[in-house]
């Protein structure tokens, strides 16, 4: 299965300090004539609204994003430092790739007049003539396909084993279908089909802008085409099964499966040779094998052209980059205005060389000191969680021992990585074009990929940049981690009280070790195996818990008569609620102690400032048409029910707000979801 990575938010808050502490609840990000029990969030956020408003640039501008854009500017400063010299660096260098790539993106003048389309679409025509000519060929046309780069009909990577998480193994996964999720091609709303309309008229202009005459024809066969991939497809909520996605078997027993390709000579193609591989989404795969035989060579030719076109277009000239823009970010986000070019610019160095530049970032932002107060507060919150444990009722003392095992033996990665990447195999080479050196670029991290092939899983390796804001849990390493970017305010402010801290950085804490205990995560082991270790009557009763969960999301409209899906979000919504329930826990066991740490000067309580500065981590606002998209394709709530969604399902709240019977937000005890 792809790796099941799922992502939130977390920071870092100080424990022990005497200081004097504010109550950190900034009063201008409150809506006051608003009211709590009516609707929290806009209680708690609806100054920030007004104080952000969106910008052309974004479809969706929260406290999540704006921390984002502070971070991407203090990136800025160091590359843009660096590529002031570039003249100054030995070629090889790590100064000299990331001032070269950062130039070389910012230049449009350049990339204007370098970008041949001729050369570009000539080069393409050439493989795909190579194509063409063996199609009929089972063996040429599988040394073809095993050495792109830039089409194919599913993809490939090398991550953790499920079933044996010490060791790396060869996973497929569906692809080929550009819009990504697989309603958008089968949906006949009317707002999906106005997508649909938007993207093959995309198709046509982009190949136009490449000099094809037959464009129209093409963008009916590429929508063809992707729509049978589509259909073959698992939508998200299948997608979130990881045993129906880990269908591990030999080289024999896939050339069985899908004897259209011949394996050994693709994968000899492709630079490796697995002994096993894990197929994702058997049917998907099956239909794409066929369709190398039932499709017409010259039609197979029009998809892959496509997807190289698409794949190319946000790095060549100003025509292909607004191009772009018009149907993703326009028509597919509601995006007014493409964002600056430096923004761009430093995006592409932080992919490339993002451990490179994440080896500056932390120098100059992030203190060891951090590191080490993290690691204290992480250990504060696994008490916590392993009382609620402890606590519940409807679990078995057999499969609590094993659920405390494995909480106990998280992985904790603070910051950075304990040891860096290599990139001295990468050449950035100012001689060739921008878009010749995403190329490489991109061949080096396909290299990188299979180097793990048939070895260890290296413990040590990250899956996230120091500069990244984010954070993940990752099930089959049964690890946390929480880079340096994203340990600042809104979710953690060293001059804030106990209250603000724990309702912040506390609970999305929280929700990544509640990660290792949701629908996904709870099926695998304390070793990062695809292992049950639940009896049948915890599992039975883990579920229907969960099931309520998924049904009052499903309840909850959020833009006129569609609703969000309780299956999709199912692991998010689950570990928001386990978050909020353990830090919750933790705060109140600190104030029993006499330990905590409260301001005195705030009007609210410290209860319901915990409750306040989580809701004010999702304050944002966001355009029509990305609730539309997000609904389809991410697998969080909204911001606003991560808030009103979640707050009604927690008892503390009931009580920190006074929430009585009469709330439109009442949900009553015996049918709030109870879990963690």
């Amino acid at each position: 299965m792809k790796r099941n990575i799922i992502l939130f938010v977390s920071a870092i808050m100080m424990l022990g300090c005497n200081q004097p502490k504010s109550a950190g609840i900034r009063t201008e990000n409150l809506d006051t004539t608003a009211v709590p029990q009516t609707d929290f969030y806009q209680f708690a956020t609806g100054g920030w609204q007004q104080l952000n408003p969106l910008t052309d640039e974004y479809s969706r501008f929260g406290s999540f994003d704006k921390l984002g854009l502070e971070n991407l500017e203090q990136v800025k400063e160091l590359v843009a430092s660096i590529a002031e010299k570039e003249n100054t660096y030995s070629h090889g260098s790590i100064e000299q790739k990331i001032a070269t790539l950062y130039n070389q993106s910012m230049n449009m003048e350049r990339r204007n007049n370098e970008t041949d389309i001729n050369a570009f679409i000539n080069e393409r025509n050439e493989m795909l003539d190579a194509y063409r000519a063996v199609a009929h060929n089972r063996t040429e046309r599988s040394k073809i396909l095993g050495a792109a780069m830039e089409y194919g009909l599913w993809m490939l990577y090398v991550e953790a084993d499920p079933g044996n998480s010490s060791m790396n193994l060869m996973q497929e996964a569906q692809a080929g279908f550009n819009l990504g999720e697989k309603e958008y091609y089968l949906d006949t709303d009317e707002a999906t089909i106005k997508i649909r309309e938007a993207y093959r008229a995309h198709v046509a202009r982009m190949f136009g802008l490449c000099g094809y005459i037959d464009g129209e024809q093409s963008a009916d066969i590429v929508l063809r085409l992707e729509t049978r991939l589509a259909t073959a497809a698992l939508n998200n909520v299948e997608l979130r099964d990881p045993i129906a996605n880990y269908n591990k078997m030999s080289l024999t027993e896939l050339q069985d499966l899908c004897p259209q390709v011949d394996w050994t000579v693709y994968f000899e193609a492709m630079g490796c040779m697995p002994d096993s591989i894990s197929v994702g989404q058997v049917r998907h795969l099956q239909e794409a094998c066929r369709m190398l035989e039932d499709e017409s060579a010259d039609d197979l030719c029009v998809l892959f052209c496509w997807q190289m076109i698409d794949g190319a277009a946000s790095y060549l000239s100003d025509e292909f980059v607004n191009a772009n823009f018009d149907f993703y970010g326009r028509v597919l986000s509601g995006k007014k205005e493409l964002s600056p070019l430096w923004k761009r610019s430093v995006g592409i160095v932080n992919n490339v060389l993002g451990e490179a530049v994440g080896q500056m970032y932390v120098k100059q932002y992030f203190p060891e000191a951090n590191k080490q107060r993290m690691l204290t507060l992480v250990k504060n919150l696994q008490t916590a969680f392993g009382e609620r444990i402890q606590a519940q009722d409807w679990m078995s003392d057999e499969t609590k021992a094993l659920a405390l095992e494995k909480l106990n033996a998280f992985t904790i990665k603070i910051g950075y990585p304990d040891k860096w990447r290599d990139y001295s195999k990468l050449d950035i080479d100012p001689s060739l074009t921008f878009y010749q050196n995403l190329q490489r670029a991109a061949k080096f991290e396909q290299d990188y990929s299979l180097s793990y092939l048939g070895k260890p899983v290296d413990k040590a390796k990250w899956y996230m940049t120091p500069q990244t804001v984010n954070a993940y849990y990752n099930p089959t390493s049964n690890e946390i981690c929480f880079p340096a970017a994203i340990l600042q305010y809104p979710f953690f402010d060293m001059n804030a009280d106990d209250a603000f801290n724990y309702g912040a950085i506390g609970v999305v804490i929280g929700h990544e070790m509640t990660h290792g205990f949701d629908d996904q995560g709870s099926q695998f082991d304390k070793e990062g195996n695809l292992q049950n270790w639940w009896t049948a009557e915890d599992r039975a009763a883990f579920e229907a818990r969960t099931k309520v969960m998924e049904e009052w999301f499903n309840s909850i409209e959020v833009a006129p008569g569609v609703h969000a899906n309780g299956a999709f979000t199912l692991g998010e919504n689950i570990a928001d609620h386990g978050g909020l329930e353990i830090s919750f826990t933790a705060f109140a066991n600190l104030i029993k102690s006499g330990k905590a740490n409260l301001a005195t000067d705030s009007e609210f309580t410290p209860e319901q400032r915990f409750f306040l500065s989580y809701a004010n981590v999702w304050a944002g606002n966001i355009r029509d048409e990305e609730v539309l998209r997000r609904t389809k394709s991410d697998p969080h709530s909204l911001g606003r029910w991560r808030v009103n969604g979640a707050l009604p399902q927690i008892g503390a709240w009931y009580e920190a707000w006074n929430v009585d019977e009469d709330s439109p937000m009442f949900i009553a005890p015996e049918n709030r979801v109870q879990v963690w």
